[in-house]
């Protein structure tokens, strides 16, 4: 707990809103137990220990669609799983960054690189932002690459695209695609 409380501080105090809060919250080992996940994933990461699951929902990297989804992490990878499929595979090896708003949004990005294996960046909204992503760049030795940004961040969408999210205030948390069609989080 203490380990992961000080790489929390270190990654988002006086960074980001809600990490003063977060603070009195004890992080959980994980959100969901391995008998959750679907026996077909299951089978599908054999070998490697899980170490971490929760529920995310995932936004497609074009329309922007809100799909509901598990973040796996095992010891070496991070997995992005739909019901009895594994969606996307990251190896810790190969991450380039997370960034996430200095906004109290649970919008994290997981940078990936730019190679035939990887579709594009994954835009996953958790609910436990501060204790997922700790977990994350615990378990992928990367505390350095996490960057809290302040009103937009670039994502790749693949084969050399990229898109835009705007973080903005408002009276209601959204996420939705505005009408220049970038990814638009209140």
């Amino acid at each position: 707990q203490l380990q992961q409380k000080v790489v929390t501080s270190a990654v988002f105090c006086g960074k980001k809103e809600g990490y003063l809060e977060s603070l009195s919250q004890p992080f959980l080992e994980t959100r969901l137990k391995e008998n959750d996940l679907n026996p077909k994933v299951l089978q599908l990461i054999r070998g490697e220990n899980i170490k971490y699951v929760t529920p995310v929902v995932k936004y497609d990297r074009n329309g922007f669609k809100a799909r509901e989804r598990l973040l796996v992490l095992t010891q070496s990878s991070a997995y992005v799983v739909e019901m009895a499929k594994i969606k996307q595979k990251i190896e810790y090896s190969t991450l380039k960054g997370i960034s996430t708003s200095n906004l109290s949004d649970g919008i994290m990005v997981i940078h990936v690189p730019e190679d035939s294996k990887q579709k594009g960046d994954v835009i996953l909204q958790c609910e436990h932002i501060f204790e997922t992503v700790t977990k994350l760049c615990i378990l992928a030795n990367k505390e350095s690459v996490v960057k809290v940004v302040k009103g937009s961040l670039r994502f790749r969408v693949g084969s050399g695209k990229e898109g835009t999210m705007v973080f903005t205030v408002g009276p209601e948390p959204q996420v939705f695609k505005d009408k220049t069609g970038q990814l638009t989080v209140v």
